[in-house]
């Protein structure tokens, strides 16, 4: 009860400022505003003199040009050697028809064999024997979980914002 108490004279409280808030903003809106202060003036800056521009040169004017050729130049041909005739030619080698012998490969003599160095074998101890049944393991009881607290369905009342009750007309 005594946090519902407690909320009720929190909103009361905000609701107060708030209003108190809008009232100074209200009052700030009807006041006029203070006169814009001047802008000060900004001086002249001197201007700088510069010196004339020189002037351009004058150019010489362009004489008339030599009228362009109609047709183009001729080339000088060049002279192509003649090639030999067919029958001039010396004749083509001929293959020879059957194929030089070649000497016999030889094949090398066999590699020596290597001997293969002997590991010895390694004795192992022997496994440790498992038993075949497992142990009993005891049981354990868990604590039973908290339940969970009921959720109100109705909303109690406050009491200054609730109409007041009804009184039996006399």
């Amino acid at each position: 009860m005594a946090s519902y108490r407690f909320i009720a004279s929190a909103i009361a409280i905000v609701l107060a400022l708030s209003i108190n808030g809008s009232l100074a903003a209200r009052h700030l809106l009807d006041t006029t505003p203070p006169p814009a202060p001047a802008l000060p003036t900004i001086p002249n800056l001197p201007t700088a003199t510069l010196p004339p521009l020189p002037s351009m040169p004058t150019l010489p004017k362009p004489t008339a040009q030599p009228p362009l050729p109609n047709t183009a130049p001729t080339l000088p041909t060049a002279t192509q050697p003649s090639l030999p005739k067919p029958g001039s030619l010396p004749p083509l080698p001929s293959l020879p028809t059957t194929m030089p012998n070649l000497p016999k490969a030889t094949v090398p003599p066999p590699l020596p064999s290597l001997q293969q160095p002997t590991i010895p074998k390694a004795a192992l101890p022997p496994l440790p024997s498992l038993p075949n049944t497992m142990p009993a393991v005891p049981k354990a009881t868990l604590p039973p979980l908290p339940t969970m607290p009921s959720i109100p369905t109705t909303m109690p009342s406050i009491p200054f914002l609730a109409p007041p009750p009804a009184t039996p007309s006399p």
